[in-house]
């Protein structure tokens, strides 16, 4: 922390210029966490642990271990910042939650690949979120040590062990990593390997690395600091003796102290006894720092307590507030010190951040939950993009009340709730099954929305599958030549289903011209001697017609159609078309067209 770690932002050359922040991205299992450990682990390895300091939330990697670790890939005489501050928790997550002004905390991002996988739903998510932020980045391309015959030579830069291996593995390795520029060409982006990006404002660096080895490790820390360096130094200054502005990392009960903040600090200084403002899940909370907290030095981490106390807290930081009232603070939300300012004017701003983010609502649609302001946009920001309605929007837990305005949508498609990353309290999910509000679970967006998009779709299969059982269908037959096996009372004749479905119970039209004449209704059906309750295009059956007698009000020959209610027919047209086979199609248009030459609006 400022007041006794020479990592901090306060005790570089210029003490105007802040650490820049990195969060680290992909899908899931392609080494996220294991490339953050490795990067944590190097320096520790070099010797470094004192000088590594341990943030609530957050690592330092001073400069002079950066160049430590790089070698000659980072000369510490080209730079002036600090070094760089990493994200603890790597993801979505912690991208979408940290927040500055309505826009990502983090200043640069490490979208991390498998290079055996290459782009998975999860990476395309991140770049999507990082194109949305427009937050630069450069791409992680993990795992290099699996590419079969790989020959590893542990926490080399990427270059030298590239030439030291096979030319079939370098090869193979290439092969992996072009598919993967490949990928970020699909998605828009212009990409090489990073030494041969000249321009990494307009062109996507690409390093390959090894969470396990550290290969190439070296390399991403050098492109790191060199893309803060070249184009966000100017980002980077800050007025580090000003008032404290940060954002709400996590919301956490701690033993002793009550409710607490974790908080990435990313301008000015915060204080005990400084006045704060905080978002809150009703309105801004306007209360006092009590006690700044970081996590004791490791070897010091089996005493009794896990922190100690500090004086002042210098961006880019992270820290544990504790203060009076946080209960309704919440993760995402900002975190403002008063200073000499009047609190109005700080409640103000803070109101502002957060109208930010704040998700349309309509008047139906499902219900959503989720753990963090930033995760509570970007989870709109997807079910908008999927022309998915929402009713409620909100940070937390799922509750009763959630179920209760779930339950009163109007569309049984709408009445859902999605929880992304929450707890669902047990007299909330009790109520979902009582009164069946479909409840949705994940920590994953894209699966949310693929999991109620699967979940409509089956609704409406099922409607439309009630509705074709209950509509009449549309069916021409004709009766065969010489096959009328009784005359009335009901007519029993050979028939050929021509197109459509004939079906029991269905009225028989014939059609005088345009004129539809009604002649009686479909009585039973055999086929082979067997009773069937259909005939599909095709079939040849014999047919009961209850109503006409043969050789008076119909003839052998005769072509004739299941009368279509005005009403089926247009839900026929425009709704169940799709769902129908293309020879019911075929005779619902000849049916329809039949009817509109007397009648041009009929059906419509």
């Amino acid at each position: 922390m400022a007041d006794t770690h020479s990592s901090d932002a306060a005790d570089a050359d210029d003490p105007s210029l802040r650490t820049p922040i990195v969060a680290v991205l992909g899908h899931v299992d392609h080494g996220k966490t294991s490339l953050l450990d490795e990067v944590r682990g190097s320096a520790v390895i070099e010797g470094e642990a004192g000088s590594i300091t341990q943030h609530i939330g957050a690592t330092a990697v001073p400069l002079d271990v950066v160049s430590r670790i790089a070698g000659k890939l980072v000369d510490p005489e080209d730079f002036d910042l600090p070094g760089l501050l990493f994200i603890d928790t790597p993801g979505h997550h912690s991208f979408t939650t940290l927040r500055s002004r309505g826009g990502a905390l983090a200043d640069i991002a490490v979208l991390v690949v498998d290079v055996n996988d290459g782009f998975q739903p999860q990476t395309l998510e991140a770049i999507d979120i990082l194109r949305r932020t427009e937050t630069p980045f450069v791409v992680a391309a993990n795992k290099i040590d699996t590419v079969p015959g790989w020959n590893p030579n542990e926490d080399a830069p990427i270059q030298q062990t590239y030439e030291s291996q096979s030319d079939r593995v370098q090869s193979d390795l290439d092969e992996a990593l072009y598919e993967i520029i490949g990928n970020l060409s699909d998605e828009g982006f212009s990409s090489d390997m990073y030494w041969r990006v000249n321009d990494f404002q307009n062109n996507i660096g690409v390093v390959p690395v090894s969470a396990m080895t550290g290969e190439g490790v070296p390399d991403l820390l050098a492109v790191m600091m060199g893309l803060s360096q070249r184009y966000m130094r100017e980002a980077m200054e800050v007025d580090l003796d000003g008032p404290g502005v940060g954002t709400v990392l996590e919301v956490k009960d701690e033993k002793g102290f009550g409710t607490t903040l974790d908080v990435v600090l990313y301008d000015g200084t915060v204080r005990e006894d400084d006045r704060v403002v905080v978002g809150g899940s009703e309105e801004p909370i306007v209360t006092t720092v009590r006690a700044l907290l970081k996590p004791r030095p490791l070897a010091e981490i089996r005493t009794e307590s896990r922190f100690e106390t500090v004086d002042a807290v210098r961006a880019a930081s992270g820290v544990k507030i504790a203060a009076p009232d946080l209960d309704r603070a919440m993760a995402g939300a900002p975190v403002r010190v008063v200073g000499d300012r009047d609190v109005d004017e700080v409640i103000t701003e803070v109101q502002a951040e957060l109208a930010a983010v704040e998700v349309e609502t309509d008047d139906d649609g499902v219900v959503v939950k989720a753990d963090t302001l930033g995760s509570l946009e970007a989870i709109a920001s997807a079910l908008r993009e999927a022309e998915i309605p929402i009713m409620r929007a909100e940070v937390g837990a799922v509750a009763p009340r959630d179920v209760a305005v779930a339950s009163t949508a109007e569309e049984e498609t709408e009445q859902v709730i999605l929880a992304f990353n929450v707890d669902v309290l047990d007299d909330a999910r009790r109520r979902a099954e009582e009164e069946g509000v479909e409840l949705f679970e994940s920590d994953v967006i894209y699966q949310l929305v693929e999991n109620y998009e699967e979940h409509v779709e089956s609704i409406e299969r099922a409607q439309q599958e009630t509705v074709l059982d209950n509509i009449s269908r549309p069916c021409r037959f004709q009766i065969l030549e010489d096959h009328v096996f009784r005359q009335s009372s009901p007519a029993v004749v050979g028939v050929e289903v021509l197109s459509g479905t004939l079906r029991k119970n269905r009225r028989v039209v014939r059609f005088d011209g345009d004129e539809p004449e009604r002649v009686g209704e479909v009585k039973g059906i055999q086929e082979q001697g067997e009773d069937v309750d259909e005939a599909r295009a095709g079939n040849r059956v014999s047919c009961a017609i209850d109503g006409p007698t043969v050789g008076r009000d119909i003839e052998e020959g005769d072509e004739l159609w299941i009368e279509l209610p005005e009403k089926h027919a247009k839900i026929l047209e425009q709704e169940l078309s799709d769902e129908i086979p293309a020879d019911e199609r075929e005779a619902l248009s000849m049916y329809v067209e039949k009817q509109r030459n007397r009648d041009p609006f009929w059906g419509k």
